[in-house]
């Protein structure tokens, strides 16, 4: 096969049960996709291929509504008679598949960030009315050493029945208990599948072990697994507190949403940042800053995301200078934690705290040139966070559009607070 559509065939990058994926090159976009074709006949049956096309449609009309940075993006989709497929973003870290083997296990620290990652993308995809119901490690895809990228949001679609899932469409050992039970499904079934991935992914192996398809449901539904650290010894209580949390059997005692998933992931990572003094930042830890942070209130998880791709991150002592009188400025700064004075000609003029930004003149008026008017120095320990004006400029226009409106909000506060001082005077 040399062309799909309008994509180049470039090569085969795997097949399925149903499908083959094929690398293409997008002429028009130019870039490289991966494209999902239907093998037709691997579903013999008229009445379920017909069935298989429309469940096709809809994974393509799913994933096409969740634009998010850890959700593989769905470009185009085609069904016809001759040929169905969907052209989807390619990623070229593979899957999370190979790391789940004892010999090839990564740090619990790298695991937690990527498991982080997928609770942001699946909370995004639950606001969003969706349900992935087929979470496993090969549906998530790595992108450099934690960055992840879940895909495969139609197959869930498929896993409706005990049938089809027995048929090997689904996957046994990833299910919940709901699901096994055929119960109504929510999106703490997913909560359970990702707590599978992160129990495989810590220890080298599934948390039940069984020779077919009945027994791996039988313990999914009355058996307790063995805690990670059993398989592990330098995996920690907490870790393995979540885990068992995410795969508890009961629902009231799984957890409830997304957010308390994220939240006990974030924890951990912290405090073992803080223990080994670390002064770099997890993925998690400024995630979860940035969305306390009243600078960022009206900015989605997408946004958030973006921000932090486009930024940088230091911690800074008392005493450092970050910006100066009478420079010229190409970027500003949002300060995480601490305190800064602003100072002008000597004379202090303010003092700044968590959740504020300055020098953003720097990006407001630089058509005009922008020259510093103060001096910033850090009045205790702060964690500061800078963005220069050409990385912002290549982000998303809803990005930039976000940072105008905040940075309108902050200005219209000033001059209020100016009007003010001169009404008092």
């Amino acid at each position: 096969m040399e062309k799909i559509g309008k994509y180049q065939v470039l090569r085969k990058l795997g097949e399925g049960a149903t499908s083959e994926v094929y690398l293409c090159h997008d002429p028009f976009a130019n870039r490289e996709v991966a494209i999902k074709v239907v093998v037709p006949d691997s579903v013999s049956d008229e009445e379920n291929r017909n069935l298989f096309k429309k469940l096709f449609i809809t994974e393509a009309s799913l994933a096409g509504k969740l634009a998010h940075p850890h959700i593989v993006q769905i470009y185009d989709a085609v069904v016809d008679e001759g040929i169905s497929y969907v052209v989807m973003e390619y990623v070229d870290g593979g899957t999370l598949e190979p790391h789940c083997n004892a010999d090839a296990l990564p740090p619990v620290n790298r695991i937690l960030e990527i498991i982080f990652k997928c609770t942001r993308a699946l909370d995004f995809a639950n606001r969003a009315g969706v349900i992935h119901r087929d979470i496993k490690p090969a549906n998530i895809l790595l992108h450099g050493e934690t960055d992840i990228k879940i895909s495969d949001f139609g197959s869930a679609l498929l896993t409706t029945s005990m049938v089809t899932q027995v048929s090997g469409i689904g996957s046994p050992a990833y299910m919940s208990p709901q699901q096994i039970k055929e119960h109504p499904l929510t999106l703490h079934t997913d909560i359970y599948s990702l707590g599978v991935v992160m129990y495989q992914l810590l220890t080298g192996q599934l948390p039940f072990q069984a020779s077919n398809n009945f027994s791996m449901m039988y313990q999914i539904t009355n058996v307790e697994p063995q805690p990670p650290s059993s398989l592990r010894p330098d995996i920690l209580p907490a870790v393995d507190a979540i885990v068992r949390k995410a795969m508890q059997k009961e629902l009231e005692q799984r957890y409830q949403n997304w957010d308390q998933f994220s939240d006990d992931l974030a924890a951990v990572i912290s405090s073992e940042q803080a223990a080994q003094k670390k002064e770099d930042f997890a993925d998690s830890e400024k995630f979860n800053i940035l969305r306390d942070l009243p600078f960022f209130a009206n900015f989605a998880d997408a946004e958030l995301w973006e921000v932090m791709r486009v930024s940088s991150w230091a911690y800074c002592k008392p005493g450092k200078a970050l910006m100066f009188e009478g420079e010229t400025g190409d970027f500003f700064c949002l300060l995480a934690s601490g305190e800064v004075k602003v100072i002008k000609q000597g004379k202090l003029l303010n003092i700044l705290n968590a959740g504020e930004c300055f020098g953003e003149m720097a990006y407001i008026s630089r058509a005009n040139g922008s020259v510093r008017s103060a001096d910033v120095v850090t009045l205790s320990e702060s964690r500061v966070i800078t963005i220069r004006n050409e990385d912002l400029d290549r982000s998303s226009d809803i990005c930039r559009h976000k940072f105008d409106r905040a940075f309108m909000a902050i200005l219209v506060e000033r001059l209020s607070l100016s009007n003010t001082r001169l009404i008092g005077v």
